[in-house]
Protein backbone atom coordinates (compact mmCIF):
# COMPACT_ATOMS: atom_id res chain seq x y z
CA UNK A 1 0.00 0.00 0.00
CA UNK A 2 2.86 2.33 0.44
CA UNK A 3 4.65 1.39 -2.18
CA UNK A 4 1.50 2.33 -4.38
CA UNK A 5 1.48 5.76 -2.43
CA UNK A 6 4.88 6.38 -3.85
CA UNK A 7 4.08 5.49 -7.03
CA UNK A 8 1.38 7.62 -7.00
CA UNK A 9 3.34 10.68 -6.09
CA UNK A 10 6.45 9.94 -9.04
CA UNK A 11 4.80 12.28 -11.89
CA UNK A 12 5.37 15.48 -8.65
CA UNK A 13 8.37 14.34 -7.56
CA UNK A 14 9.82 14.58 -11.38
CA UNK A 15 8.23 17.61 -11.57
CA UNK A 16 10.03 18.90 -8.64
CA UNK A 17 13.13 17.51 -9.29
CA UNK A 18 13.27 19.28 -12.75
CA UNK A 19 12.22 22.95 -11.34
CA UNK A 20 15.16 22.12 -8.99
CA UNK A 21 17.45 20.94 -11.36
CA UNK A 22 16.04 24.61 -13.92
CA UNK A 23 16.60 26.80 -10.40
CA UNK A 24 20.42 25.11 -9.69
CA UNK A 25 21.10 25.70 -13.62
CA UNK A 26 20.22 29.26 -13.36
CA UNK A 27 21.86 29.44 -10.34
CA UNK A 28 25.46 28.36 -10.59
CA UNK A 29 25.32 29.26 -14.71
CA UNK A 30 25.02 31.89 -17.30
CA UNK A 31 24.06 32.34 -20.93
CA UNK A 32 26.49 34.14 -23.17
CA UNK A 33 25.41 35.85 -26.42
CA UNK A 34 27.89 36.11 -29.29
CA UNK A 35 27.94 39.99 -29.48
CA UNK A 36 28.57 40.16 -25.91
CA UNK A 37 31.54 39.61 -23.48
CA UNK A 38 31.39 39.16 -19.72
CA UNK A 39 33.43 40.05 -16.53
CA UNK A 40 33.13 37.87 -13.99
CA UNK A 41 34.00 38.92 -10.38
CA UNK A 42 35.33 36.55 -7.92
CA UNK A 43 35.38 37.70 -4.74
CA UNK A 44 35.95 41.61 -6.67
CA UNK A 45 39.16 39.79 -9.19
CA UNK A 46 37.11 40.29 -12.85
CA UNK A 47 38.03 38.02 -15.16
CA UNK A 48 36.80 37.89 -19.08
CA UNK A 49 34.83 35.47 -20.75
CA UNK A 50 33.87 35.89 -24.59
CA UNK A 51 32.95 32.45 -25.71
CA UNK A 52 29.08 33.17 -26.47
CA UNK A 53 27.19 29.92 -24.46
CA UNK A 54 26.58 28.31 -21.40
CA UNK A 55 29.04 29.33 -18.54
CA UNK A 56 29.74 27.87 -15.13
CA UNK A 57 29.34 30.22 -12.07
CA UNK A 58 29.44 30.65 -8.37
CA UNK A 59 26.54 32.35 -6.97
CA UNK A 60 26.64 35.54 -5.29
CA UNK A 61 28.19 37.03 -3.31
CA UNK A 62 30.81 34.61 -4.71
CA UNK A 63 30.90 35.70 -8.36
CA UNK A 64 29.10 38.64 -10.27
CA UNK A 65 28.31 38.79 -13.89
CA UNK A 66 28.60 41.95 -16.04
CA UNK A 67 27.77 41.98 -19.60
CA UNK A 68 28.64 44.30 -22.34
CA UNK A 69 27.92 44.40 -25.68
CA UNK A 70 30.89 44.07 -28.34
CA UNK A 71 29.22 45.67 -31.33
CA UNK A 72 30.01 48.84 -32.58
CA UNK A 73 28.49 51.64 -31.20
CA UNK A 74 27.79 55.36 -32.37
CA UNK A 75 27.79 57.83 -29.61
CA UNK A 76 27.20 61.84 -31.27
CA UNK A 77 27.52 63.29 -27.42
CA UNK A 78 24.90 64.54 -24.75
CA UNK A 79 25.95 67.74 -23.53
CA UNK A 80 27.53 69.74 -25.96
CA UNK A 81 25.97 67.81 -28.77
CA UNK A 82 25.62 70.91 -30.67
CA UNK A 83 27.38 73.91 -29.10
CA UNK A 84 29.37 77.18 -30.50
CA UNK A 85 33.32 76.42 -31.60
CA UNK A 86 35.65 78.91 -32.08
CA UNK A 87 37.90 78.48 -35.66
CA UNK A 88 41.62 79.77 -35.67
CA UNK A 89 40.90 83.34 -37.33
CA UNK A 90 37.91 83.98 -34.26
CA UNK A 91 34.79 82.77 -36.07
CA UNK A 92 32.20 80.55 -33.72
CA UNK A 93 30.57 77.79 -35.80
CA UNK A 94 27.92 75.36 -34.40
CA UNK A 95 29.32 71.90 -35.04
CA UNK A 96 28.13 68.63 -34.02
CA UNK A 97 30.06 65.26 -34.11
CA UNK A 98 30.19 61.68 -33.58
CA UNK A 99 32.52 58.85 -32.94
CA UNK A 100 32.11 55.20 -33.72
CA UNK A 101 33.66 52.98 -31.08
CA UNK A 102 33.05 49.28 -29.67
CA UNK A 103 34.89 47.63 -26.82
CA UNK A 104 37.95 46.00 -27.08
CA UNK A 105 39.46 44.92 -23.48
CA UNK A 106 36.46 44.47 -21.74
CA UNK A 107 38.52 43.81 -18.29
CA UNK A 108 40.28 46.96 -18.86
CA UNK A 109 37.21 48.94 -19.76
CA UNK A 110 35.16 47.19 -16.33
CA UNK A 111 37.92 48.52 -14.29
CA UNK A 112 38.20 51.82 -15.66
CA UNK A 113 34.20 52.80 -16.38
CA UNK A 114 32.04 49.58 -14.70
CA UNK A 115 29.54 50.40 -17.07
CA UNK A 116 28.86 51.92 -20.96
CA UNK A 117 27.02 54.86 -19.06
CA UNK A 118 29.79 55.86 -17.54
CA UNK A 119 32.40 55.38 -20.21
CA UNK A 120 30.21 57.62 -22.41
CA UNK A 121 30.12 60.53 -20.17
CA UNK A 122 34.05 60.22 -20.38
CA UNK A 123 33.78 60.00 -23.85
CA UNK A 124 31.21 63.02 -24.41
CA UNK A 125 34.70 65.20 -22.26
CA UNK A 126 36.90 63.88 -24.38
CA UNK A 127 35.07 64.46 -28.03
CA UNK A 128 34.18 68.54 -26.45
CA UNK A 129 37.56 68.89 -26.00
CA UNK A 130 39.31 67.94 -29.54
CA UNK A 131 36.72 69.07 -31.29
CA UNK A 132 37.56 72.15 -29.64
CA UNK A 133 40.69 71.95 -30.46
CA UNK A 134 41.05 70.40 -34.20
CA UNK A 135 38.78 73.69 -35.34
CA UNK A 136 40.79 75.84 -33.59
CA UNK A 137 43.62 75.37 -35.84
CA UNK A 138 41.17 76.24 -38.84
CA UNK A 139 40.15 79.17 -40.74
CA UNK A 140 36.34 79.42 -41.42
CA UNK A 141 37.25 79.27 -45.09
CA UNK A 142 38.47 76.18 -44.76
CA UNK A 143 35.67 74.63 -43.04
CA UNK A 144 32.91 76.45 -44.95
CA UNK A 145 33.42 77.27 -48.70
CA UNK A 146 32.15 76.90 -52.00
CA UNK A 147 34.95 75.48 -53.27
CA UNK A 148 35.94 71.61 -52.10
CA UNK A 149 39.54 71.96 -52.70
CA UNK A 150 39.73 74.82 -50.09
CA UNK A 151 37.96 72.26 -47.10
CA UNK A 152 39.73 70.93 -44.51
CA UNK A 153 37.25 68.82 -42.89
CA UNK A 154 38.75 65.38 -43.49
CA UNK A 155 41.90 66.68 -41.85
CA UNK A 156 39.90 67.78 -39.10
CA UNK A 157 38.20 64.29 -38.72
CA UNK A 158 41.55 62.95 -38.96
CA UNK A 159 43.02 65.06 -36.48
CA UNK A 160 40.18 64.71 -33.86
CA UNK A 161 40.14 60.71 -34.34
CA UNK A 162 43.70 60.46 -33.56
CA UNK A 163 43.56 62.78 -30.47
CA UNK A 164 40.59 60.55 -28.95
CA UNK A 165 42.56 57.35 -29.81
CA UNK A 166 46.04 58.88 -27.83
CA UNK A 167 43.34 59.73 -24.82
CA UNK A 168 41.46 56.66 -24.24
CA UNK A 169 44.23 53.74 -25.38
CA UNK A 170 44.04 52.80 -21.45
CA UNK A 171 40.08 52.77 -21.69
CA UNK A 172 39.80 49.96 -23.49
CA UNK A 173 37.56 50.86 -25.97
CA UNK A 174 38.68 51.28 -30.17
CA UNK A 175 37.65 54.70 -31.83
CA UNK A 176 37.11 53.34 -35.25
CA UNK A 177 36.42 56.27 -36.75
CA UNK A 178 34.99 60.06 -36.21
CA UNK A 179 32.54 61.81 -38.41
CA UNK A 180 31.32 65.64 -38.71
CA UNK A 181 27.55 65.51 -39.06
CA UNK A 182 26.60 69.28 -38.08
CA UNK A 183 27.90 72.35 -39.44
CA UNK A 184 25.76 75.48 -39.08
CA UNK A 185 26.66 79.22 -38.90
CA UNK A 186 25.45 81.49 -36.48
CA UNK A 187 23.46 84.40 -37.64
CA UNK A 188 25.99 87.08 -36.54
CA UNK A 189 29.03 84.75 -38.42
CA UNK A 190 26.79 84.16 -41.57
CA UNK A 191 26.75 87.41 -42.60
CA UNK A 192 30.24 87.74 -42.93
CA UNK A 193 30.81 84.42 -44.20
CA UNK A 194 28.44 85.19 -47.14
CA UNK A 195 29.93 88.66 -47.37
CA UNK A 196 33.34 86.83 -47.90
CA UNK A 197 32.26 84.21 -49.71
CA UNK A 198 30.68 86.25 -52.42
CA UNK A 199 34.04 89.34 -52.58
CA UNK A 200 35.27 85.58 -53.48
CA UNK A 201 33.09 85.02 -56.06
CA UNK A 202 33.53 88.51 -57.29
CA UNK A 203 36.84 88.22 -57.29
CA UNK A 204 37.35 85.18 -59.31
CA UNK A 205 34.30 86.05 -61.59
CA UNK A 206 36.99 89.55 -62.07
CA UNK A 207 39.17 87.19 -62.82
CA UNK A 208 37.54 85.50 -65.35
CA UNK A 209 36.51 88.39 -66.84
CA UNK A 210 39.76 90.52 -67.25
CA UNK A 211 41.60 87.12 -68.43
CA UNK A 212 38.61 87.27 -71.29
CA UNK A 213 38.75 90.87 -72.49
CA UNK A 214 42.95 90.40 -72.50
CA UNK A 215 42.64 87.60 -74.77
CA UNK A 216 39.92 89.66 -77.15
CA UNK A 217 41.98 92.13 -77.44
CA UNK A 218 45.10 89.97 -78.41
CA UNK A 219 42.57 88.52 -81.18
CA UNK A 220 41.21 92.60 -82.48
CA UNK A 221 45.15 92.97 -82.62
CA UNK A 222 46.12 89.28 -84.04
CA UNK A 223 43.36 90.01 -86.70
CA UNK A 224 43.94 93.78 -87.41
CA UNK A 225 47.79 93.01 -87.70
CA UNK A 226 46.36 90.16 -90.36
CA UNK A 227 44.09 92.52 -92.13
CA UNK A 228 46.74 94.71 -92.92
CA UNK A 229 49.15 92.56 -94.15
CA UNK A 230 46.64 90.98 -96.52
CA UNK A 231 45.43 94.30 -97.65
CA UNK A 232 48.94 95.49 -98.42
CA UNK A 233 49.33 92.46 -99.97
CA UNK A 234 46.26 92.59 -102.48
CA UNK A 235 46.78 96.37 -103.11
CA UNK A 236 50.57 95.18 -104.50
CA UNK A 237 48.89 92.43 -106.02
CA UNK A 238 46.48 94.50 -107.96
CA UNK A 239 49.37 97.00 -108.94
CA UNK A 240 51.18 94.10 -110.05
CA UNK A 241 47.76 93.25 -112.37
CA UNK A 242 47.41 96.61 -113.20
CA UNK A 243 51.10 97.02 -114.51
CA UNK A 244 50.74 94.30 -116.66
CA UNK A 245 47.23 95.47 -117.84
CA UNK A 246 48.84 98.72 -118.94
CA UNK A 247 51.55 97.14 -120.79
CA UNK A 248 49.53 94.99 -122.28
CA UNK A 249 47.33 97.48 -123.37
CA UNK A 250 50.58 99.56 -124.70
CA UNK A 251 50.91 97.20 -127.30
CA UNK A 252 47.32 98.09 -128.39
CA UNK A 253 47.58 101.40 -127.85
CA UNK A 254 50.49 101.80 -130.05
CA UNK A 255 48.38 99.81 -132.64
CA UNK A 256 45.47 102.46 -132.27
CA UNK A 257 48.33 105.29 -132.32
CA UNK A 258 49.12 104.31 -136.19
CA UNK A 259 45.35 103.68 -137.31
CA UNK A 260 43.50 105.93 -135.12
CA UNK A 261 40.37 105.38 -137.46
CA UNK A 262 41.34 101.37 -137.08
CA UNK A 263 40.92 102.39 -132.85
CA UNK A 264 37.68 104.70 -133.06
CA UNK A 265 35.98 101.44 -135.32
CA UNK A 266 36.42 98.68 -132.83
CA UNK A 267 35.71 100.74 -129.98
CA UNK A 268 32.40 101.43 -131.42
CA UNK A 269 31.98 97.90 -131.80
CA UNK A 270 32.40 96.93 -128.55
CA UNK A 271 30.22 99.33 -127.27
CA UNK A 272 27.69 98.14 -130.05
CA UNK A 273 27.95 94.92 -128.62
CA UNK A 274 27.71 95.67 -125.07
CA UNK A 275 24.12 97.67 -126.20
CA UNK A 276 23.15 94.93 -128.35
CA UNK A 277 23.93 91.69 -126.15
CA UNK A 278 20.07 90.81 -125.16
CA UNK A 279 17.29 91.40 -127.62
CA UNK A 280 16.47 95.02 -128.00
CA UNK A 281 14.86 97.07 -129.73
CA UNK A 282 15.51 100.74 -129.77
CA UNK A 283 14.67 103.79 -131.81
CA UNK A 284 17.86 106.07 -132.56
CA UNK A 285 19.05 108.25 -134.92
CA UNK A 286 21.87 106.59 -137.20
CA UNK A 287 24.10 109.45 -137.35
CA UNK A 288 24.82 108.92 -133.56
CA UNK A 289 27.84 107.12 -132.60
CA UNK A 290 27.91 103.95 -132.22
CA UNK A 291 24.98 103.66 -134.30
CA UNK A 292 26.58 105.44 -137.51
CA UNK A 293 28.79 101.97 -138.31
CA UNK A 294 24.30 100.28 -138.81
CA UNK A 295 24.48 102.99 -141.29
CA UNK A 296 27.75 102.47 -142.98
CA UNK A 297 27.42 98.77 -142.76
CA UNK A 298 23.77 99.87 -144.21
CA UNK A 299 25.33 102.27 -147.79
CA UNK A 300 28.24 98.74 -148.07
CA UNK A 301 25.35 96.25 -148.68
CA UNK A 302 23.83 98.58 -151.24
CA UNK A 303 26.95 99.21 -153.17
CA UNK A 304 27.76 95.56 -152.96
CA UNK A 305 24.34 94.63 -154.10
CA UNK A 306 24.94 96.82 -156.90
Amino acid sequence: MANGNIFKHWPTMLLGLAVSAILLIAVFSFQLNETESAVVTTFGRPAQITEPGLHFRWPFPFQKIYRFDHRVRCYEGSSGKLEETMTGDGHNLLVGIYVNFKIKDVVKFFVTFEDVTRAEDQLNSLMRGAKNTAFGLYRVNQIVNTNPKEMRLVEIQDRIKNDLIRQTKDYGIEILSVGINTINVPKTVSEKVFARMIAERKRVADKYIAEGESEASKIRINADSAKVIKLADAEAKAKEIRAKGDAEAAKYYAVFKKNPELAKFLRKLDALRAIMAGRTTIVVDTNTAPFDLLKQGAETLKKTAK
